[in-house]
């Protein structure tokens, strides 16, 4: 690994294993299926190694459920020769549990819950060095409150469009425009040509920490083993007769760690992968200035943008659209030989004008280039001119995965007006002949399910391609990436985490 300026590497310290925690999969009493997602997080564990972490004791967490930069490695300097790139690396593990409810909760439920979520923060500490739990909600949910979607209740307290009062903050995902769908009937995927479902979940939790064996004793305890940090505490309703799990997925991001599971598995393109990254493109995607600050992401916004009508003291002022996908990775076809040599692979996930590197002689080596390349925005035109082929690398006409996202995915003033909590899976999950492949486990805060729609539909840019003749291999990332799952939820301020809304039916 290159050298890394700043205070501590990102790996300098052994990750513990969850052997012990993943053995008692076999007393999960009623969810079977968050054992889905243990065998990857025990797996990674073995391979991973850790952020050097700051010390942090919190008096009182934040509204903002996903608000844990506090929590997590200071910002750091990261250079493999592609220039000082500054990141701050995530949790190394994350497991999203999705789930759906048997019945409509009660007040005694609400308790119940918000009871078993401080009792997970007082078992651990909050951050990455303990564990950082989140949970937000789907339509279904909304829906089975007092009136529905359209009710009284409902309609008072959900955040609406500024821009179209008539319109909810919250509405359902709908296929992006290069998934496989009957909504694009011209739309096929070389490899995993999988079509993409849109997700009818009540509930999205999800759990994040450094070590692997507490986020498998979080589950076994929700699962009903009464077991919790070594002490004997009694597991909640919550899936015993109240919810029934969908899926478990597990996410990681670690400095080599898509390397290591690559040569672990044989994968042929393993020695492709730059050891520098935590990625399985191979380049950074935890830059410290690609994503917004936390409030900016809320129904309630900040002076960088205000999308909705919410206002600070509304009931779900602090809260956001949290928009979760499953996505297949054709890393076979992102890294050919010789077809994809890094000067391809880099403009597809930045730009061509400039490319930011040119890369090594070798162009396949180890990724042949730098892993460590930083998120500059060049504005909301910089998609159109790379698309028209001015000043391009070769004069080629091209999408870049970056400037095409930013044609509206900052604000006026340039500030990102999302957050991003995406990584790494391996898994068979939704895979044609099932076997475990790369995935990017992805999520994202925003603040209308609208302002998601239309970012995902200038990643894929295909106005652009089709108004300068733009070749479907030159469109950014979208021929190698299948999306199987979608679907939006809304994660409430911490103080109305459990159950929104129930509490007033």
């Amino acid at each position: 690994m290159k050298t890394q300026a700043g205070t501590h590497g990102p790996g300098e310290t052994s990750s513990q294993n969850a052997s012990g925690a993943i053995g008692r999969r076999a007393l999960l009493k009623g969810a079977a299926s968050l054992a889905v997602a243990l065998g990857t997080v025990e797996l990674a564990g073995r391979q991973a190694s850790l952020p050097r972490r700051m010390a942090l004791e919190a008096s009182t967490l934040p509204d903002i459920q996903f608000d844990i930069g506090a929590f997590l490695a200071p910002v750091q300097i990261l250079n493999d020769g592609g220039g000082n790139v500054a990141a701050q690396f995530p949790p190394v593990h994350t497991v999203f549990v999705t789930a759906r409810l048997i019945r409509t909760p009660t007040i005694a439920d609400v308790l119940d819950l918000r009871d078993a979520l401080a009792t997970i923060e007082s078992a651990y500490p909050f951050g990455a060095s303990g564990i950082i739990t989140l949970i937000s909600y789907g339509i279904p949910y909304f829906s089975r409150l007092p009136g529905g979607m359209t009710g009284p209740l409902v309609s008072s307290y959900m955040p609406r469009l500024a821009s179209d009062t008539s319109r909810y903050a919250l509405e359902e995902a709908v296929p992006g425009p290069t998934d496989v769908s009957p909504a694009n009937p011209g739309i096929t995927k070389q490899t995993f040509n999988v079509p993409v479902k849109i997700e009818n979940n009540d509930l999205l939790l999800t759990f994040r920490s450094d070590n692997s064996a507490i986020i498998s004793d979080v589950l076994c305890w929700l699962g009903g083993t009464d077991s919790l940090n070594g002490q004997r505490v009694r597991s909640p309703r919550l899936f015993k007769d109240l919810a029934t799990v969908t899926s478990s997925r597990a996410q990681f991001v670690a400095v080599s760690l898509p390397r290591r599971l690559a040569e672990a598995h044989r994968f042929p393109y393993a020695t492709e992968i730059n050891p520098d990254s935590p990625m399985w493109m191979g380049f950074l995607d935890q830059h410290a200035g690609g994503s917004g600050v936390p409030a900016s992401c809320t129904f309630a916004g900040n002076e960088s943008a205000h999308l909705t009508t919410a206002q600070p003291g509304d009931y779900f002022d602090n809260g956001a659209i949290q928009h979760l996908s499953h996505v297949i990775e054709d890393l076979a076809q992102f890294y050919a030989k010789p077809a994809e040599p890094y000067t391809e692979r880099v403009q597809y996930m930045f730009r061509s004008d400039p490319i930011p590197s040119t890369g090594n002689a070798d162009q396949f080596t180890d990724g042949g280039g730098p892993a460590y390349l930083d998120n500059v925005d060049f504005g909301t035109g910089d998609a159109a001119r790379n698309a028209q082929g001015i000043n391009t690398f070769q004069g080629r006409r091209r999408m870049g995965h970056l400037p095409a996202l930013q044609r509206s995915s900052r604000a006026a003033d340039s500030h990102p007006i999302h957050m991003r909590m995406d990584g790494p899976g391996l898994d068979d999950i939704d895979v044609p002949d099932g076997s475990k492949q790369p995935k990017l486990q992805f999520t994202i805060f925003v603040q209308t399910a609208e302002f998601f729609r239309v970012m995902r539909i200038n990643q894929a840019s295909l106005d652009l391609a089709h108004q300068f003749g733009v070749a479907d291999h030159d469109n950014g990332l979208e021929r190698f990436l299948t999306a199987t799952r979608r679907q939006n939820f809304l994660i409430p301020p911490r103080r109305h985490r459990a159950f929104p809304l129930a509490e007033l039916a």
